[in-house]
């Protein structure tokens, strides 16, 4: 497994690192511990070690399944897990950055994860109740008391980004990046790029979109987020089923899936981007940590990039209630 750095001056990771939340939330049923587990160390066996959790995911169960599953591996790899939201039982969730939140919470993870320190702790979302002075200014104040490494943000935008940083530099920045959303090419990779800033793009296959395995008017669980993401309940379009064509028929000419080439882009972007995959399945795991052999020529490259070209990424991602919270 190659290895990039996190941030500037950050620790040097894996590649790829492994989103967990899917084992947990999200994408149907939790799994059992013992799948969850088996399937996490299988991660560090490939040399994968940054893992990706939340307190939000489960709620917190995933916290608590990532923690058991590394802790023999603590000191082999790098943890990362976030706050941000009030969660309300019964209820949909709210944003809550307040100070006493943040260490009460970040407390919280500690225990659930078993680790006296996190080694990069992510504003799950931007909480436009909260001075991001004050947001950032509690995390410095963590990391000088020893219980966190480095701070990262997810989905904020680049004003929210320059705030947060001129007050404790940012490790790394988490949104959503994919050949099917490359929103974050146009302000948000210039500016990380100029602050040295690691960019950690979630869903990196298109929420599973980009592995050719969705098909037009598939059908969701209601625990699958996807039931409710315009994206996938809009009529499929043209250009988006030409582009996973494209991958598919490249793949097979090189002997990849249409998943390793789409991680594989994502790879040849920059060298701070550091891509996390998730999945439930030991096989598709082994699947993506293998992307960081494939290497696409130039002309691959380009031909992927013009097909991604043609792709709207006009529409929202999420519900409306959920999209007011991104790129503040």
């Amino acid at each position: 497994m190659m290895t990039r750095t996190l941030g500037a001056g950050g620790p040097e990771v894996s590649a790829l690192g492994l989103g967990c939340m899917g084992l947990s939330h999200g994408f149907g049923p939790p799994v059992p511990d013992a799948d969850g587990i088996a399937l996490i160390r299988d991660a560090v066996d490939r040399g994968i070690t940054f893992f990706d959790t939340a307190q939000v995911y489960g709620p917190y169960i995933n916290e608590e399944l990532v923690g058991k599953a590394l802790a023999p591996v603590r000191d082999q790899v790098v943890i990362a897990t976030k706050f941000g939201f009030e969660i309300n039982p019964g209820r949909p969730n709210s944003l809550n950055s307040r100070p006493d939140h943040i260490r009460r919470t970040v407390d919280a993870s500690l225990q659930r994860l078993g680790v006296d320190h996190i080694d990069l702790l992510y504003q799950h979302r931007v909480d436009p109740g909260v001075a991001m002075e004050d947001a950032a200014g509690t995390v410095r104040d963590l990391i000088a008391a020893g219980k966190v490494g480095g701070f990262g943000m997810s989905e904020a935008g680049v004003e929210a980004i320059r705030r947060a940083h001129a007050v404790q530099p940012v490790t790394a920045l988490q949104s959503e990046y994919s050949l099917w959303w490359r929103e974050p090419e146009a302000e948000i990779l210039p500016t990380l790029v100029e602050l040295g800033i690691a960019f950690v793009p979630f869903s990196p296959l298109g929420k599973g979109f980009l592995t050719g395995t969705v098909s037009p008017g598939m059908a969701f669980e209601q625990s699958d987020t996807r039931s409710q993401l315009p994206r996938f309940s809009e009529p499929e379009r043209s250009d988006d089923r030409r582009l996973v064509e494209l991958i598919t028929s490249i793949g097979y000419r090189i002997e990849a899936s249409a998943a390793q080439i789409a991680l594989a882009w994502l790879l040849a972007r920059h060298e701070w981007i550091i891509p996390i995959p998730g999945t439930t399945n030991r096989h598709r795991l082994a699947e993506n940590a293998a992307a960081v052999d494939v290497r696409l020529s130039a002309d691959d490259l380009a031909a992927i990039t013009a097909a991604a070209d043609l792709v709207d990424t006009t529409r929202d991602r999420y519900p409306a209630e959920m999209q007011a919270w991104v790129n503040r």
